[in-house]
């Protein structure tokens, strides 16, 4: 189990929860059981499946949390996508909770879905970025995978990226990558950005690996691209939105990121519905 997604489910439980749910306490007699129905209300790419039984789990591991549908599955309006059952109370109060994550991630997964088909047949792949929610960033990262994009690094102790601060800091491109180069491991890529093309002329001569194109386009795109040629593999980022990911996705481009697949999505409409169980299971 990942250690991470269990603390974000105890944290967000303690939010919503906190000394009980006293209108569930007041109203639902212990002895109800019955059956939740989640179901999307909208089409859209689902994700958080391992969030919610997490949310319904902890709250009573007595309840009985099945999938009718999986992570990265493309969904109609109407679908069920699981049922849980078991106390009516215990479902209740883990109701909110359970679906809060389901619907923040499946408009991750849908929205980074709409990316990858506007880059389908072009090689180009689109990453995400640490613009995630804190505390939820391995729930995040999950659902850009499930809607076909990839990750990029998790943190700041998984990679070296030279952002615009760092080279101001560090007296500029070439004493950034060497300073750097000093530090990391041998077998560490070295990625940089670069806003203007001596930037990149730079980092090239100082043998970067990655090169991130920040907020390129046009000619000025197109002149880095060709300068780099296969010296180093590229990365373009920087306000990309639906509208324009196609105009950034020439050939040379290995990555694109966008911060948007997790700072700025909208989530998708999920609800669930009880049934009474007469049995009493």
């Amino acid at each position: 189990m990942n250690v991470r997604k269990l603390e974000a489910v105890k944290m967000a439980l303690a939010e919503d929860v906190g000394l009980g749910d006293v209108t569930t306490q007041a109203t639902v007699a212990p002895d109800r059981f019955g059956t939740g129905r989640l179901w999307v209300k909208e089409s859209g790419v689902l994700a958080g499946l391992d969030a919610a039984l997490l949310v319904f789990q902890e709250v009573d591991p007595d309840l009985v949390f099945e999938a009718n549908a999986a992570d990265g599955e493309a969904l109609e309006a109407g679908t069920t996508i699981a049922s849980v059952r078991g106390r009516l109370g215990s479902i209740l109060t883990a109701e909110r909770t359970a679906l809060n994550f389901l619907q923040r991630l499946s408009g991750i997964a849908t929205r980074t879905r709409s990316f990858v088909e506007l880059l389908r047949g072009t090689g180009v792949a689109v990453i995400d970025t640490r613009k995630t929610t804190p505390g939820l960033r391995a729930f995040e990262k999950d659902a850009v995978r499930a809607g076909g994009g990839q990750n990029h690094r998790w943190g700041l102790d998984s990679g070296v990226l030279i952002k615009d601060n760092h080279i101001f800091a560090a007296g500029g491109v070439g004493a950034a990558l060497r300073a750097a180069r000093a530090y990391a491991p041998h077998a560490l890529k070295l990625e940089i950005e670069c806003k203007r093309l001596e930037q990149v002329r730079e980092a090239l001569d100082e043998g970067a690996d990655i090169i991130m194109l920040d907020n390129m386009r046009g000619e000025r795109l197109q002149s880095a691209l060709e300068m780099i040629g296969t010296r180093a593999q590229v990365e373009v980022s920087g306000g990309i939105r639906e509208e324009t990911i196609q105009d950034v996705a020439l050939p040379g481009v290995d990555w694109i990121s966008v911060g948007a697949l997790t700072h700025s999505v909208r989530s998708l409409d999920i609800a669930l519905d009880l049934e009474e169980r007469k049995d009493g299971k």
